[in-house]
């Protein structure tokens, strides 16, 4: 009887997840630095899903992308066409198209580029003890208490009476002032430190100090309402009519940035799920060669807040535009071809997943968690407790996916949101699984996701660009 090699056994039939750093060459860390450097570039020109929305357009008409507007009017799709189509300015869906038809199915990255976020209220702006304030509304799971005391930017557009647009953002340049949510000093605190976390600030607690100094004479009511008012009107061109119609946002103030010595991880406000759409986005731009089936990068809003709505990704925009592409392609379209092509079409759901974070190892299943630093993380189910609400991925395709990573020297990982009664979450994954199209979610972990900063490893980053660029450049 032959001697057993236990090491050999063990190396065989037992595996352990790679930290990517420990297999990075020079080259590799030197172009790590550099998508980096554009990834916090992106971050911080894009803090809310419109800026997002633009900027992403934007990089795609730089690299080639012509509207889909144009296309139509042209009369033709062939092989090789690069087309954006942009949904309200909050969505956005990039092809390129492949030698295929598309009524034999496609292959999408999607994430999404809204954020969670504090939204202004319709009427926000009120005096109280003579200083000016904005009446909020929270977007999407957060920690309220993590919004207080920190510098807030506002954002958005207002509409005004003559029907004309108006960009607004202040706070972001390093001359502007910021706003602010107050809390109550620990001093006079006793009765607030015996609630709970939920419950110490409220929703109708955050609101954001915008002003301090009156304006007018002494039969003037609320000044200091007045002079933020009358400084607003002066830099926008708007009065508070026009709040009713307006979608003002408050997010974090400040730039991406480098953590640790290393700098092997960056801090910013929006990773979810902006890290996955920078890496979906730059991983169609560098195909280089026109693909089998079809390649779509697409980027949706509204996620934090369930996908509905007609921008959010339970909408018919994705739908509508595949058709209006194989409308080109074919000449004679049929409803059939679209149910073909979704039948047909493999989905990567790209969206953050729950880094393990040691401070919290209570609410983790250690051996079933993405780690940071330790590359693209397959989530096949998402939900909560007994998996409801989520798509589940069959094993046939997970195995697909993870065999393309594997062909491509994709650090990947596997994981799921956290232990099976803490709690849970929810991705687009099922809305497209629900068109019959093949589907699992994949992701960069995140640490303290939905906080004002999360922060996520440059190496997972790095991997998701791979992974999303050989899952779609088939």
């Amino acid at each position: 009887m032959s001697e057993v090699n236990y090491k050999e056994l063990q190396e065989k039939l037992t595996h352990s997840f790679t930290n990517v750093w420990t297999k990075l060459t020079n080259e590799q860390l030197a172009e790590i630095e550099v998508i980096s450097k554009e990834y916090k570039y992106f971050l911080d020109h894009g803090k809310t899903e419109r800026t997002s929305a633009r900027e992403i357009v934007r990089k795609a008409i730089e690299n080639g992308y012509q509207s889909l507007d144009a296309i139509m009017a042209s009369g033709k799709l062939t092989a090789g066409t690069k087309v954006y189509a942009i949904n309200k300015d909050k969505s956005v869906a990039l092809f390129y198209v492949g030698s295929k038809e598309m009524s034999e199915g496609v292959h999408i990255v999607g994430s999404h580029i809204d954020a969670p976020r504090i939204d202004l209220k319709p009427f926000p702006v009120y005096e109280d003890a003579d200083m000016a304030f904005l009446k909020t509304h929270y977007y999407g799971g957060i920690k309220k208490y993590q919004w207080t005391t920190i510098p807030l930017a506002l954002h958005g557009v207002v509409i005004d009476g003559e029907g004309k647009k108006i960009d607004v953002c202040i706070g972001e340049d390093d001359n502007d002032p910021v706003f602010v949510i107050t809390d109550l000093l620990p001093h006079l605190a006793k009765d607030q430190s015996t609630k709970t976390l939920a419950d110490g600030i409220t929703g109708e607690g955050l609101n954001v100090l915008a002003g301090s100094i009156p304006y007018g004479d002494k039969d003037t009511k609320d000044k200091v309402k007045l002079n933020f008012m009358r400084l607003l009107n002066e830099k926008y061109g708007f009065g508070e009519k026009d709040f009713t119609v307006a979608e003002l946002e408050i997010v974090p103030a400040g730039k991406a940035r480098d953590v640790g010595l290393d700098r092997g991880l960056i801090s910013a406000y929006g990773h979810d799920d902006r890290v996955c759409a920078y890496a979906s986005l730059r991983a169609i731009f560098d195909m280089t060669a026109t693909p089998e089936k079809t390649a779509i990068a697409y980027f949706s809003d509204k996620e934090e807040v369930g996908s509905m709505g007609n921008t959010g990704a339970e909408s018919a925009f994705l739908e509508n535009t595949i058709a209006e592409l194989i409308n080109l392609q074919v000449g004679n379209y049929s409803d059939l071809m679209l149910r073909r092509c979704l039948a047909n079409t493999e989905v990567l759901s790209a969206d953050v997943g729950a880094g393990f974070d040691p401070h919290y190892g209570e609410a983790y299943d250690r051996k079933n968690s993405g780690m940071i630093g330790y590359g693209l993380q397959l989530v096949k189910y998402t939900g909560a407790r007994g998996k409801g609400g989520c798509n589940d991925a069959n094993s046939e395709f997970v195995a697909k996916v993870k065999n393309i990573f594997d062909a491509n020297n994709v650090i990947w990982q596997i994981g799921e949101l956290g232990k099976v009664d803490q709690g849970g979450g929810g991705t687009i994954a099922y809305i497209l699984a629900n068109k019959g199209a093949e589907v699992t979610d994949c992701g960069v972990p995140v640490l303290s996701m939905h906080a004002p900063y999360e922060v996520i490893s440059k190496a997972d980053l790095y991997m998701a660009i791979k992974g999303y660029h050989a899952f779609m450049n088939r």
